[in-house]
């Protein structure tokens, strides 16, 4: 007998907030599952696709905590032993910030069958949406994709390092420290460096500006713009040829 005679866990991105960007494969793995444990960032339309499957929430959003990682963990372990299906259902791809591999760690030392389905990762499909190209030959030729807070809450010290370089710069998770952030940018960059900050993307509930370093601060307070938010800084979030039409709009409202 196998080792791996219990239920399965597969870790499923759902991509960027569009259910229409889920892929295939996730969306077959969706269908089988016996339960899924969903994030707070995923969008609920995706559930519908399995209506027999046992759904549980294990959000996990600032200032709002469902479940620890730890109980997230023991979950998927007894519900695998009891010869479960599980599908971990995680927004963008599991594979970025999305604590993935303390998922697998527990499921493999309890000798439970594991597999990931990659997703559409957040930065790559909302660049994608508002034609933001992150990379552009002979222009910027490489992007940095940087968490904005730590593990202990606090700033990262690669954004500094990111500030430095003639890459785009994509921040996830970083509206809590933006001035600062922004401060550090200011060190290496001119005011009219461009900053693009969408929130919530390729949703219905989508807000983007662009703006530049002097005036990013207060247009997201002037227009209410918090988390889920990604932050992309750098020429390619202001290229006027190929730039999505709503942050073109938001442009005019900054200048």
């Amino acid at each position: 007998m196998s080792k791996y005679n219990k239920g399965t866990v597969t870790l499923v991105g759902a991509g960027p907030g569009d259910p229409e960007l889920l892929t295939i494969k996730g969306l077959k793995a969706i269908e089988k599952a016996d339960v899924i444990l969903y994030d707070a960032l995923i969008n609920p339309v995706l559930l519908d696709h399995n209506p027999t499957a046992q759904k549980i929430f294990v959000g996990k959003r600032r200032g709002f905590l469902n479940k620890k990682q730890v109980e997230i963990n023991e979950l998927i372990v007894k519900l695998a032993n009891k010869g479960l299906d599980v599908v971990r259902l995680k927004g963008g791809d599991p594979l970025v910030f999305g604590r993935a591999c303390e998922e697998l760690e527990v499921a493999k030392k309890a000798f439970i069958s594991t597999e990931i389905i990659a997703g559409i990762a957040s930065y790559t499909g909302i660049a994608a949406q508002h034609q933001i190209p992150l990379t552009k030959r002979g222009e910027h030729e490489s992007f940095w994709v940087v968490t904005g807070h730590t593990q202990n809450a606090k700033l990262s010290s690669d954004i500094s390092l990111a500030a430095q370089s003639t890459a785009t710069v994509v921040v996830l998770m970083g509206m809590r420290f933006l001035a600062e952030i922004v401060d550090i940018f200011k060190q290496f960059n001119n005011g009219d460096y461009p900053v693009a900050v969408i929130q919530n993307g390729t949703t219905s509930a989508e807000k983007s500006l662009l703006a530049d370093l002097d005036t990013i601060t207060d247009l997201v307070k002037q227009h209410q713009i918090d988390n889920p938010s990604v932050l992309i800084f750098g020429q390619a979030a202001a290229d006027p040829v190929t730039h999505y039409k709503n942050l073109v709009k938001e442009k005019a409202l900054a200048l």
